[in-house]
């Protein structure tokens, strides 16, 4: 019950900042119930620009998403089996693994979704990590503009790695996937095992032994979910067999029924 009242303090104190800062006066009325009040946190979380905050609210944000998180239960490598050659299939909450890191289908802004409440991976991440996200990936970006010029967007296939925050996971490794507009093509087939080769290759020059993926560019990215399930098995698998010993796991983290069978099948 304490850590329940203090858990509810600390949603109060964000939600009072976060309204002084992004709702006009007439908009800051506070609903009554907790999921209402977690549902507008979130929702102004995600639409929220990149800027700075007081270590003292930051401390507040990261005692909260860290109980929340918590509160949803961490999964270790130890909880998940291994298939064969490291390699594992686990189905559910990306934000709840602990492993070095986890990869974010990322857009080519790279600065996470701003769409309130919004259900894809890249705003589930942004949410449960934490403002200071955002906030490293528009310092990153900005780099990179500053080299590219100002119009500069992430390519397709080309990671971007950032710390994970308040998220178990060590490291997040955002990547843009390829869109499919009409047909799929060779050339989107050929982008697609880019992101998971180039993903591999970050980690192993970056020391991270684990890594799990979402299933890139599936879903909003229109890419066919057995197609792409076929291309990260044949990826990762190839890359595992060129780097004997790099990588301790490689996790292929799904979300639906429909893309674990496809995984298993395959695995």
């Amino acid at each position: 019950m304490e850590k329940d009242f203090a858990q509810e303090q600390r949603l109060d104190i964000l939600l009072d900042a976060f309204m002084d800062e992004l709702l006009q006066q007439g908009d800051r009325q506070k609903p009554y119930s907790i999921t209402e009040k977690r549902q507008l946190l979130r929702s102004l979380m995600n639409i929220r620009r990149p800027g700075s905050m007081s270590k003292e609210l930051l401390s507040v944000q990261d005692k909260y998403l860290k109980s929340i998180i918590e509160q949803k239960g961490i999964v270790r490598l130890s909880d998940i089996p291994v298939m064969r050659d490291g390699i594992s299939i686990w189905q559910g909450d990306i934000t709840r693994l602990a492993v070095d890191a986890i990869v974010n289908a990322a857009n080519s802004q790279m600065l996470g979704c701003f769409v309130p409440l919004h259900t894809c991976i890249d705003n589930c991440i942004h949410t449960f990590a934490g403002v200071q996200l955002r906030g490293e990936c528009y310092r990153q970006m900005n780099r990179l503009k500053e080299k590219y010029g100002s119009n500069y967007e992430q390519p397709t296939a080309v990671p971007l790695l950032t710390d994970g925050y308040n998220l178990p996971a060590k490291k997040i490794i955002h990547v843009v996937g390829p869109i499919v507009v009409n047909a799929l093509t060779k050339d989107l087939e050929d982008a697609l095992a880019m992101c998971y080769k180039n993903v591999l290759d970050m980690c192993r020059d970056n020391g991270l032994r684990s890594v799990a993926f979402c299933c890139i560019s599936t879903g909003v990215f229109h890419f066919p979910n057995k197609r792409a399930a076929e291309i990260a098995t044949e990826t990762v698998s190839a890359w595992i067999k060129a780097h004997p010993g790099q990588l301790e796991r490689v996790i292929f983290n799904v979300f639906k029924d429909e893309d674990r069978s496809y995984y298993e099948q395959l695995i």
